[in-house]
Formats: structure tokens, C-alpha cells, sequence
């Protein structure tokens, strides 16, 4: 499909459709499938190759998950040296066979966790080709998302379990190893049936097409009883327009539906028969409906007509149209990262950026929408949401070792580099954006972005054009400095000086990073008054802006503001009191007389 957007910009992304049948076997955790792919180019290129993610390969010792867990100065706790640990019977593992491209037998090659596939025929731009093949393939034991026995006790968490196609678009083919970071794929339609032991009860992504057949709460009609062999079911499921599919399943799940407020979608929940969960995953019922809501209405309508909430994994991870978590925790901690994995349904489910090269925009936008809603549900709301988002940022960036936000997902030196880039940093680029633009038009901003760029691949440049947009201001210098440096905001009140009735105060830029500023005067009659100083760059003002003065030119390091009073008459300045500006030192910010 060939759109057209950003003025005389083509845009174009490559569609897949996925028909998978698997056989699970759950005594050993190994299981067969068949897949039949049929894959269009609506690249302007022809392809001449494809890869395909085999993920679970990287659950083997010596894989590059392991050494780089092993290596890294900070390893992941739920990773460490685990994977070297694993045992024939504990590893992951996905082999592909009987491959061919339109009924002609064709081979490629293994390469760690992706695999390369040369073409027979070459794959002209606007052509379909169908790719089929077989598959074997061991779940893991849990180490990280996906996997077997998890520390909860969930049978199955199959996430990442497929020959996934690699995404092509315009930077190329996207093949990156599988070394514990996020996935980037190609949309498309998914079409599974998943046969296995007809005691578990399954959930995950897409529609279930058979519920009369499987039951375990799908089909409550005892006019439809559940048919089977005896031993197995198969369960067929279908996930449109979606870039993933993720299953899970455990004898021992206990299922419940719920409808959302609107009418518009159904909630799964599904989770361990213990008394514990239960009782917080019937609370977790009540407030996934206030998520929602808080979601619909303040970034867009979910476009699928399910979501399924699912006890597994490792901790929390999204996925198309559902997502996994740990359940077996306090309320609070389970409600947290439920309202954070769910808002990824929203910014990269649908607003499918690359994660591997712009963790930000999915993590760091998901951050920021999911502080809010917890924030708002709070008995008594902070009025500075973001404060340890905003310590954990000033304490890396002073330490010298901050890497820029254009670092790949899998190149950052340490661990809690890239948490602080992808989740602290990247929400604090919405926040401060509220902070340039005003948070009317930060919040036109995400909603237009959310309706012109879903179901698409948008990259940080697609972001901030909205964002020009809808605010008329210019910000590409905020992109710039924010996401492609490690430059750091500090402004500080240089000096304070009577001249007669009126009073001089010298400011100073000491950080590369430019940035319009509100100023905060109080005075000794408790009166106070607002100043607004616009960043020359921008060539705008923000429209609640007051006292608004002469514009301040980047390259200026010092700036002089006249205030009409004289200096005796000062208490107190302060360089924004909204403290939605990250400035890196805020000691120097404030002048108390």
C-alpha cells in the first residue's frame, strides 16, 4: 500500500499475511507447525533476499543474548548467566525446513537467531510471492518474555515462537539479532490455528473463531458441548492488520470477560486459579475499565474489538491485542504495569515505530500517558507527575555517561543507559514538549498523530511535523538537541542589580541545549507576575503566554530582563516554576533575596 504524506514525501510500507498451523506438545514443551506466507512488495526496490527472526534460538548457550547478559557491566537480573545454564531440554530453539517459494524448493541459511533466505525468483516492486514452510521449535525455559514454567507457575507464555518475517522499509531490511531488546515487524494478517492438550485454556492475539468448539469460558451454551479427540483441541484464531501474535495458555487459567463502557470492545483477562490473584485480577477488572477510557480520550479509539489481559511472562510485555504480566504481585505494582503495557497498544501496536533504532517513541510515549493515568487515579494528584523521571535523567546526564537517544536498541553500553534513554528520557520529551507548545496543543498534537500515522511505521521526524502543525511553532531544533545529542538545558540568574525604579536580572544559558523560558517574579507585596522570554529559533510564542518579551538568539549566553520594579521590592525569581524544563541544575534557577 503506497500513501502519501509529509508533503511530496512517499511513504510506502511492505504487508505480509500469516497462515500458521502448530501442534503443541506439553509434555516437552517442543512443538511442529507449518506456515504459508504471502508477502508484497510495495517498496520501490527489488528483493533479490528475505530474513526471517528466529528468536527463541537466542535461549542457547554461547548466543549473543547470553554473552552480551554475561558481558554487560549491569545484566538484566532476570537474565544474568541463566541462558549459559539451560540444558538440552531447557532450551528454545526454532528450525525451519521444507522451505519454498511458490511451490519451488529453495534454502537459506541459520545465522545465530535470524535466518537468510536467498530467493529463486526475484521480488519485483508491487509483485507478490507466497513463502511456505515447515517448522520445529522447543519453548524455552522462562528467561525472558517468553518461555515455559514461569516463576508463577503459567504453563506456556508463546510469545516470539514463529519464523517472523523481517521488516523492509526505507533504511532496508531490518535483521537484527535477538539480544533481549524490542521487535520491529511487518503488518499484516495472521490466521492460527493451535492444536494442544484439551485441558489448557488459551488466550492471546486475535479473535477466537471456534469458542463453541474449545469452551474453558468462550462458549458458556451448554446446547454447543465441546468437541474433541479425546486428548487435544485445536483452537483457530484470527488477528487482522497486527505486526505480531503472541499466545498463551496453562490448565489452570481461569477466564473472565468483561465490556468496556462504550460498547466498543471486549476484555479478556485470564489468570491462575489462587486466591491472591484472583482477588486482585477481579480489582484489576473494574480499573482496566478506567484505563481504557483514560486512553481512548486522550490519545484515540482502540481499534480492535478485544483486548486480553493474560498472567505470564517475566514481568510485562505487549503484544497484538493483548499482553502478559506478571500476576501474583501487589495491586499496585500489578495495576502499574498493566496501565503501561496496555498504553503500548496505542503507541507502537498501532503506532508501530522501529524500536530497535527509536525505543523512545514506543517506551517513552507509553511512560508518559500511563504516569498520567496513574497520577490521575491518585487520591491526591501530584502536580509534578514526572519528578523521578526527571531525577533519574539529571543523574545520568550529569554523570557524563549519557549516549544520545539515536543509540540502537542493542548498542548501549549499559542497561540502565538505555532504560533512562528509552523510558525516563523519552517521556520527558512529551513532557517538556507540553512545556514548549502549551498542553492544549501537546495534547491535539498526540491525538492528530495517533489518527494520521496508524497502522503505519512513523519515525521521530513524522512525530515532530505534527507536532509543527498543529502549534505553528518551528521545532526541529528541539529534536535535534533532545534525541540526536547528550546536550543538557541549565539556565541560571547570573546576577540581580537595581537601576533606579527598575530592576536588571542577567541570565545565562550554560548548557548547550537552547530553550524559551518562563519566568516567575514575586514581590515583597505578595504580588507576583510572569514573564515569557521565546527562543528566537522557534518564531512563535506560546499562546498563554504572558509579558511576552524580546526574543532570546541561541548563541547569546547571556540575556537582560527589565523588570519594572525597583530591587528592593524583589523576594523571589525563579526560571520555570512549572519545572517541566529538564534544566539539569535547578539550584542556580532561583534568586532568593
Amino acid at each position: 500500500m503506497a500513501v502519501f504524506a509529509q508533503g511530496n514525501t512517499s511513504y510506502w510500507q511492505q504487508h505480509v499475511d500469516y497462515t500458521m498451523d502448530v501442534v503443541m506438545n506439553v509434555d516437552n514443551f517442543q512443538y511442529s507447525g507449518s506456515q504459508k506466507l504471502v508477502y508484497t512488495n510495495n517498496s520501490p526496490d527489488t528483493l533479490h533476499q528475505v530474513f526471517y527472526h528466529l528468536f527463541y534460538n537466542a535461549f542457547q548457550p554461547g548466543s549473543e543474548m547470553d554473552v552480551r547478559s554475561r558481558t554487560i557491566a549491569d545484566p538484566d537480573a532476570r537474565v544474568r548467566d541463566r541462558i549459559s545454564k539451560l540444558s538440552p531440554q531447557e532450551i528454545g530453539y526454532l528450525k525451519l525446513k521444507n522451505i519454498r517459494q511458490d511451490g519451488k524448493k529453495i534454502e537459506g541459511k541459520t545465522v545465530g537467531t535470524i535466518y537468510q533466505l536467498k530467493l529463486d525468483q526475484p521480488l519485483l516492486p508491487g509483485q507478490k510471492t507466497t513463502l511456505s514452510l515447515d517448522f520445529d521449535g522447543q519453548v524455552p525455559l522462562q528467561i525472558r518474555r517468553a518461555g515455559r514454567d514461569n516463576a508463577e507457575g503459567v504453563a506456556l507464555s508463546v510469545s516470539q515462537w514463529y519464523p517472523k518475517l523481517a521488516e523492509y522499509d526505507f533504511e532496508g531490511w531490518h535483521a537484527d539479532p535477538y539480544i533481549a531488546r524490542e521487535f520491529h515487524g511487518v503488518w499484516g494478517d495472521f490466521d492460527v490455528r493451535i492444536t494442544i492438550d484439551k485441558d489448557y485454556v488459551v488466550g492471546g492475539s486475535g479473535y477466537l473463531q471456534n469458542p463453541e468448539e474449545v469452551g474453558h469460558g468462550y462458549q458458556e451454551n451448554p446446547d454447543h458441548p465441546v468437541k474433541h479427540d479425546g486428548k487435544t483441541l485445536t483452537w483457530h484464531f484470527i488477528a487482522p492488520k497486527v505486526h505480531d501474535f503472541m499466545w498463551a495458555a496453562d490448565p489452570e487459567y481461569l477466564h473472565d470477560i468483561v465490556q468496556t463502557n462504550d460498547g466498543e470492545t471486549t476484555l479478556h483477562f485470564l489468570y491462575k486459579n489462587k486466591p491472591s490473584v484472583i482477588e486482585n485480577w477481579k480489582q484489576l477488572e473494574k480499573d482496566a475499565l478506567r484505563l481504557y477510557d483514560f486512553y481512548t480520550s486522550h490519545v484515540g479509539p482502540y481499534p480492535y474489538d478485544q483486548y486480553s489481559i493474560i498472567q505470564g511472562g517475566d514481568g510485562g510485555m505487549e503484544y497484538a491485542m493483548a499482553t502478559l504480566v506478571v500476576g501474583d504481585k501487589p495491586y499496585g505494582s500489578l495495576l502499574g504495569t498493566t496501565a503501561h503495557e496496555w498504553a503500548h497498544s496505542w503507541f507502537h501496536m498501532v503506532l508501530a515505530t522501529n524500536e530497535s533504532t527509536h525505543p523512545w517513541m514506543d517506551e517513552g510515549f507509553t511512560s508518559y500517558i500511563s504516569t498520567l493515568f496513574m497520577n490521575s487515579i491518585k487520591k491526591e494528584p501530584s502536580a509534578f507527575p514526572f519528578k523521578n523521571y526527571y531525577a533519574s535523567y539529571s543523574k545520568l546526564a550529569n554523570s557524563g555517561e549519557e549516549q544520545p537517544e539515536t543509540t540502537h536498541s542493542d548498542r548501549y553500553k549499559t542497561n540502565l543507559n538505555y532504560s533512562v534513554n528509552a523510558y525516563t528520557k523519552g517521556a520527558l520529551f512529551l513532557y517538556q514538549l507540553g512545556y514548549l507548545i502549551g498542553e492544549d496543543n501537546l495534547s491535539k498534537t498526540l491525538k492528530r498523530y495517533y489518527r494520521e500515522w496508524g497502522f503505519k511505521h512513523p519515525t521521530p521526524n513524522d512525530f515532530i511535523r505534527v507536532a509543527e502543525k498543529v502549534s505553528g511553532a518551528e521545532l526541529q531544533w528541539y529534536l535535534t538537541d533532545w534525541i540526536k545529542t547528550t546536550n543538557t538545558i541549565d539556565y541560571a540568574i547570573d546576577q540581580v542589580s537595581g537601576e533606579g525604579a527598575q530592576t536588571k536580572v542577567t541570565l545565562k544559558r550554560i548548557g548547550l541545549m537552547p530553550m524559551p523560558l518562563d519566568i516567575k517574579v514575586e514581590y515583597t507585596d505578595g504580588a507576583s507576575e510572569y514573564f515569557y522570554i521565546p527562543l528566537r529559533m522557534m518564531y512563535w510564542s506560546k499562546p498563554e503566554a504572558k509579558n511576552i518579551q524580546s526574543d532570546w538568539p541561541w548563541t547569546n549566553p547571556t540575556y537582560e530582563l527589565k523588570i519594572n520594579r525597583p530591587e528592593a521590592q524583589l523576594k523571589r525569581i525563579e526560571i520555570d516554576p512549572s519545572q517541566r524544563m529538564m534544566d539539569v541544575n535547578r539550584v542556580n534557577n532561583v534568586y532568593q533575596r
